[in-house]
């Protein structure tokens, strides 16, 4: 049992060492733990501040007389207009509407149109009535499209990197799935939204664990957004030490194991030969 009782010191040097740099308790790796569960509430938040400089449209016109919408579709009109277009290298497609930093493009037949600020929905409307009212589509149907919208999540999560989505609506958790989800490192009480919209930049705060998250106007994304995943406070100390201090707790620990085996077994031999 003495003998035995050496190598009790090491075990517990080691399994304090793998707790150590074990992860946090289940309350601050659980999102939303707080909110209500089967429950129903509102949805308040708005996912989109408008069409915004640098955007790329899609836009699509539709009618009962497909001849009358040529004019106005990318993919039927192969004319290539200077302005407010932009082009694959090599290719005589169009592949959308580039607003440019004034808020405006230039749409085939009606000319330049101030977009800025607009949902989809509003532009839609705009170039429907313009196209009835002006004569050239009686019946004209638009749809407009996001086709360039892209967030960067930064940090301590597992895929760092740009997010480029088809449409205009992504969520905080929608990003963050993207990219494989944050680590077991990354703080979710504290996830930092750079935003830049109409000129002015501004930086808010979420926090992943709270139910409150869903009132935040950080919640839905919005085009060019940067979320960034700040580390906790174990990863930040363990920053502060060597990068190689678990490779020497690891190195000196496999030693100490080894030795103590030997002790142990030269021990052993001096008992059996003194019987």
């Amino acid at each position: 049992m003495k003998l035995n009782n050496v190598k009790l010191p090491l075990f517990a040097a080691a399994l304090g060492a793998m707790l150590a740099v074990s992860c946090g308790s289940s309350e601050e790796l659980a999102y939303v733990h707080d909110a209500p569960r089967n429950e129903e509430s509102p949805i308040t938040g708005r996912f989109t501040k408008g069409i915004q400089a640098n955007d790329l449209l899609s836009i699509y016109v539709e009618s009962e007389t497909p001849a009358a919408t040529i004019p106005f579709n990318q993919e039927t009109n192969k004319i290539a207009m200077s302005d407010g277009v932009v082009m694959n290298p090599g290719s005589s497609a169009v592949n959308g509407y580039l607003v440019n930093n004034e808020g405006d493009i230039i749409f085939p037949v009606l000319g330049r149109v101030h977009v800025l600020g607009m949902t989809h929905d509003e532009l839609a409307s705009e170039l429907q009535r313009r196209l009835v009212s002006e004569g050239h589509i009686l019946d004209a149907q638009v749809t407009v499209k996001l086709m360039n919208f892209k967030v960067c999540v930064l940090g301590d999560v597992a895929r760092p990197g740009m997010i480029v989505a088809n449409g205009e609506r992504m969520t905080i958790f929608e990003a963050l799935s993207m990219v494989g989800d944050l680590t077991i490192y990354g703080q979710r009480q504290n996830v930092t939204v750079i935003r830049e919209e109409n000129g002015v930049r501004t930086v808010g705060e979420l926090d992943l664990s709270s139910k409150d998250v869903f009132e935040s106007p950080y919640y839905y994304l919005h085009q060019n957004d940067v979320v960034y995943v700040e580390p906790n406070m174990k990863k930040k100390k363990s920053a502060e030490r060597d990068p190689m201090t678990m490779t020497y707790i690891s190195t000196g620990l496999s030693v100490l194991s080894v030795l103590s085996s030997m002790f142990y077994y030269w021990v052993l031999s001096q008992y059996y030969l003194k019987k």
